[in-house]
Order: structure tokens, then sequence, then C-alpha cells
């Protein structure tokens, strides 16, 4: 897939899916569905060569740019442009969102960047899209333009559990939740595993680097991988959860348990990712893996003795165990 953040160098005209597309969950993919190639072939028949899949977004986060800090994200740049590999985009442009971007009107924005840089042909967005100065533009200014050639997909929801509706603040008697990255954001802040995994379509996961750190865990049998994670990451509530480790040097799959937080037993100083892989052993020291969330299992707990913390990490293993078979 091409990168692109300089408009002048995309490969066009384009089919392109417009959005931020944090996490590239459930409700992405079905804004993305249309322009990738696939999709193109079946509606575009000989014409599909002519387009590039494109999927265009902002960077930084409008968010970023107009409240002046930085932003968490379920997806990172390195792992959005894996997830976006997946699902068979060509070209992902990223448009500088600065002040100049910022001012440009919703008519602007469509002659400028959408007909003018990308020579945009097809196009794909959300409902609720906005774009242009102070949010002028919507999917109406878009389809005045490109007609039956864009696809507006509607809010994406899905039925799931009482106790995960309730965890985003929601009457218990709802029956569905919008799939959106903030509902993820609410769930990981909750804990709620299922949810966040059930609007992603996926397991949420932590990629970064094994690092060394104090080595605690050795002394009482259950020795840790410390994972350095971007700073972006938008990480789930503190506490201990059952996860599959994917070691990308072989590919495997190893089960664990993983401890997020301060380590208030051991005087912890800052907030640490550590997991502990189940019968497995070797050195994975500046190696990448992937962490995925299977299950919350229990907050973080400052306990009285390095023994009662032993016992816990028993149990919680076997717990882990328990939930992820």
């Amino acid at each position: 897939m091409r990168i692109v953040f300089d408009p002048n160098q995309v490969f066009r005209p384009t089919a392109i899916a417009l959005g931020n597309f944090d996490g590239v969950h459930l409700g992405h993919q079905q804004v993305i569905a249309p322009i990738t190639p696939a999709s193109l072939r079946i509606s575009l028949g000989d014409r599909y060569p002519q387009l590039t899949s494109t999927v265009v977004s902002f960077s930084p986060h409008p968010q970023e740019f107009f409240r002046k800090a930085t932003r968490s994200l379920l997806a990172p740049f390195d792992e959005k442009v894996d997830l976006l590999k997946s699902l068979g985009v060509e070209q992902l442009v990223l448009l500088n969102f600065d002040s100049e971007l910022a001012k440009l009107t919703a008519k602007e924005f469509i002659q400028k960047i959408l007909i003018g840089y990308l020579q945009v042909e097809i196009i794909s967005v959300g409902f609720d899209f906005h774009f242009g100065q102070l949010r002028q533009g919507n999917v109406t200014d878009l389809k005045n333009v490109w007609g039956d050639r864009l696809t507006i997909v509607p809010e994406q929801t899905m039925k799931f559990s009482n106790d995960s509706e309730q965890s985003l603040g929601q009457s218990s008697e709802q029956s569905r939740v919008r799939i959106s990255s903030s509902n993820i954001r609410a769930a990981l802040a909750q804990g709620d595993i299922d949810l966040a995994n059930a609007l992603l379509g996926r397991p949420y996961n932590l990629v970064g680097k094994v690092i060394r750190g104090k080595q605690l865990g050795r002394t009482i049998g259950f020795p840790t991988a410390n994972l350095e994670l971007p700073s972006q990451k938008c990480l789930p509530r503190d506490g201990v959860y059952a996860v599959t480790v994917i070691d990308h040097n072989c590919q495997s799959v190893i089960n664990g348990v993983m401890n997020i937080g301060m380590r208030p037993t051991v005087n912890g100083d800052r907030r640490s990712v550590e997991v502990h892989l189940f019968d497995w052993q070797g050195d994975l020291y500046g190696q990448q893996i992937s962490v995925n969330l299977i299950k919350f299992i229990r907050p973080e707990k400052k306990f009285d003795s390095l023994e009662m913390l032993k016992a816990q990490i028993q149990d919680d293993s076997l717990n882990a165990l328990r939930l992820i078979k």
C-alpha cells in the first residue's frame, strides 16, 4: 500500500473512503468496503484498473489541531497502516491538517482537494461526515457533486448484552450499541473487553517492543515481558487481563496474563504493561509482539506482601487459561 503525504504524489484518478478511521472498526470497514479493489471490480468491471483504491485521512487528527493536545488512538499510525493493508486498500493519503486546510470552505475543499488533487470519481463516507471550515460541509454537498457515485453508509449498530450497555451509561432496556470509536474507548475504560472486541470485529491489541524492566517478576516465579507502546496508544482500564500474545518473529501464539498499572505492591513509579507468558521460555528483549486482549479479570490492587501477590497471580493465571479456552 502506498502512503502519500503530498497530494501532488497521489496515484489518480481515485475511488476514496474519506474519514479519520481510528481503530478501523466494523463501522469504518463498512465505509471502506465500497472502494476496495474487490468491490470496484464488481461495480466497474473493465473500468476498475483506472481507479486507485484510496483511503483519505488527516494528520494530525482535526481534534488535535483545534485543541492543541495529543489524542489517544485506538490504532496509531503503523497499526492503522497494517489494518488498511489487510482490507486491500491500495493507497493511504494523509492530508496535513493545518490552518490552511482548516480555513477551506466546503466548496473549496471539494474543488481543491477532492477534484483538483485527488481526481475523485467514486467516494464513500459515513452518514455523519462533515468537512470544510467550521464543519459546514456534509453528505448533501458531496451528493450534489457525485450523485450515485457517492455511497453514504448509515449509522452502524449491533446487539449486545445489557451489562455492556450499562458500562456506556445507557439504559438497560436498550438492545443496540452504536459502533463508534468513542464507544470502544468507553468500553476499554470500563474494562469491558467483550464489547470493545465486538465493536472492533477483532481483539483489541497492544503492539510494541519488549524492553527490560526491574525483573521483579522473576523473583516470585512469574517473569514478565515489559511492553513499550506508542505514546498515543489508548490503554484500557488498569488491571489484569487474559491475553494471547503473537511473537512477530515466529508468529507463534502464546497464552498469558497481563497487568496494566502502577504496580502498587512493589511501589511502582510509572504505569507499565507487563505480560506473563504460560509454558514459554526464551528471550523476547527487543522483539515486537502483539498482545490481544481477551477478558478483563480484575482491577489492580495493592497486596500486603509479595507472597500474597504471588498467590493472586497464580489465581489470575488459572482464570486467564479458563477464559482463553
